[in-house]
């Protein structure tokens, strides 16, 4: 049973994590807390529905769903959040919430309010070895996180635009007066986040065989959780903390009879890190919101 949790926990904070790390870049380019992301991720599970109903193999479908986040994170960045760049802190953080909710009623008068089943069956393998078990959409979830964490940092760590997305994190001003084109990167850093968060829209469909409007609402508050705790601006902590978050839900909800849900429980929990920590796991107390 404890095995079983654990691993239905990293389950779990693999797909925040996946939401995190975009909202973790672009707050280090940016410096904004981005919430029109859980918007593009609900696009990213809608695209991909839209496609498959057309019949649409999933390999194709799930690629082109990535492009379409990518694509409507970097519009957003263009069209919102470039406008405001020299705008007081408050206004892009309004203009996220304005988008996500503009995104959300929008899904919900063209597709419905109702949950739409996700038409699709890969007939992955499950794994059961002994009392433990996994789901194929759960296996594909963990190995995705597996391939794309380390993938990740390799390209911000280890490749020319990843050393520029560094530079503008670091100072924005002084990669420009170096040749970096600021806007290209901000832009790259958009999509790459987009694609993930996309990503997580897609695997949360498959495993739990749903799609509907306000799918992004509770993921984005939790990504948005982890990245605080995590240390603003910091990808690894990020990633710790999402997985730090779907663990202790997991626990939460199997071991534990709480009269809070596992949601407001975890919450608390991540408050009283807070408490200890204020700047985070892996935050400096340099950072700034």
């Amino acid at each position: 049973m404890l095995t079983q949790q654990l691993l239905n926990g990293l389950t779990i904070g693999t797909l925040y994590a996946l939401v995190a790390l975009g909202l973790t870049m672009v707050y280090g380019v940016l410096r904004i807390l981005h919430f029109a992301h859980g918007a593009v991720y609900a696009v990213g599970a809608y695209a991909c529905l839209l496609l498959l109903e057309q019949h649409v193999p999933f390999g194709v479908a799930a690629a082109t769903a990535l492009v379409v986040a990518a694509v409507s994170g970097v519009l957003v960045e263009r069209f919102f959040y470039r406008p405001l760049a020299r705008a007081a802190p408050i206004l892009p953080l309004v203009a996220g919430v304005g988008v996500y909710l503009f995104v959300e009623d929008g899904l919900r008068l063209v597709f419905g309010p109702y949950s739409h089943a996700f038409p699709v069956d890969l007939g992955l393998p499950a794994l059961a070895a002994g009392p433990v078990f996994l789901t194929g959409p759960q296996l594909l979830i963990l190995g995705s996180g597996l391939v794309l964490f380390p993938a990740l940092a390799l390209f911000i760590n280890a490749t020319p635009l990843g050393l520029q997305m560094r530079a503008v994190a670091a100072d924005r001003e002084m990669a420009a007066a170096s040749g970096i084109a600021v806007g290209r990167i901000v832009g790259l850093n958009f999509a790459i986040g987009s694609a993930l968060a996309g990503l997580a829209g897609i695997l949360v469909a498959l495993d739990f065989n749903a799609v509907y409007p306000t799918m992004g609402a509770l993921p984005g508050l939790k990504a948005f959780a982890a990245v605080v705790v995590g240390g603003l601006g910091s990808l690894p902590g990020a990633i710790i903390a999402s997985l730090l978050l779907g663990v202790s839900e997991s626990f939460i909800e199997g071991f534990l009879d709480l009269p809070l849900g596992r949601d407001a429980a975890a919450f608390l929990l991540l408050i009283l890190v807070l408490m200890l920590r204020p700047q985070g796991l892996l935050g400096r107390r340099t950072d700034r919101v």
